[in-house]
């Protein structure tokens, strides 16, 4: 691949660029990127990765690949806009929460359609990724999307209706642990730490747990219940988070995403 041509210019687009960049799967030069309105935002991209900005219709036609990274709520637009500019095989990666390929083909036509929901983690080759495809990949595209979201983190192919729980699982998932964080040092900074102490404890906790997990035969309760001493410290912790029903919490968390990434499906 040669043009490579973002249609949407938000963060998932930028951390993905950064990432291809950064691991040199792709240059500067063959990553192009537009957007509805927000040229600024363009010229952004440009001045901090080298990346073409793109004014010329032309330039639709010559890509290799067209990745959708518009917002959800403007794709059925966008794609109206887009459809007349393609050549009839080109191949779309696309990004997009709630959009099913099925629409996706609907307005594109019929074409190679990988649905793809990594997260920003990919900016430091880190993500966490989930990807479905269509019958029209083929094994050679079907290996190229795979090495393209390997080459950001990790990715594993599931069915396209369990994308909804990956988007709300390991999509929005980021989210969730700065939320995490905040929570931490804003409680840290109460206990008597300094917030740079808390955020240096905390990181490496949260990076040395993942990495546990990734290791140990062990099942999550099985590893917590070795932190946990009768009577001690952690026992303490765990059951104010029991008293303020933390599970139910995070249940309902996942919950009301995977459910806002179906109800975005629907229009």
């Amino acid at each position: 691949m040669k043009k490579i041509l973002f249609i949407g210019a938000g963060s998932m687009a930028e951390a993905l660029m950064q990432g291809w960049i950064k691991q040199k799967v792709f240059t500067p030069q063959e990553i192009y990127v537009t957007n509805r309105s927000d040229k600024e935002r363009l010229h952004f991209l440009h001045e901090t990765y080298g990346v073409h900005c793109v004014f010329d219709p032309a330039i639709f036609q010559q890509a290799d690949l067209i990745i959708l990274a518009m917002k959800p709520k403007d794709a059925i637009a966008a794609m109206c806009d887009l459809k007349p500019k393609l050549t009839a095989h080109t191949a779309v990666l696309s990004i997009l929460a709630g959009i099913a390929i099925d629409t996706i083909t609907e307005f594109l036509g019929s074409r190679p359609v990988a649905r793809v929901m990594p997260n920003t983690s990919a900016t430091i080759g880190m993500s966490a990724s989930g990807i479905a495809f269509n019958n029209e990949v083929s094994a050679d595209q079907r290996i190229l999307f795979l090495q393209l979201l390997e080459a950001v983190g990790s990715v594993i192919e599931v069915d396209e209706d369990q994308l909804h729980a990956v988007t709300a699982l390991s999509g929005s998932g980021p989210a969730y642990i700065y939320y995490l964080m905040e929570a931490f040092e804003r409680v840290g900074t109460k206990v008597g730490l300094s917030k740079d102490t808390v955020r240096l404890l905390m990181t490496q906790t949260l990076a040395g747990t993942a990495e546990m997990l990734k290791q140990s035969l062990d099942e999550p309760d099985v590893l917590r219940k070795k932190v946990t001493s009768p009577g001690g410290t952690t026992e303490a912790g765990i059951q104010a988070l029991e008293q303020y029903q933390f599970n139910e919490a995070i249940e309902a968390c996942i919950k009301e995403a995977e459910a806002r990434s179906r109800s975005l499906a629907n229009g």
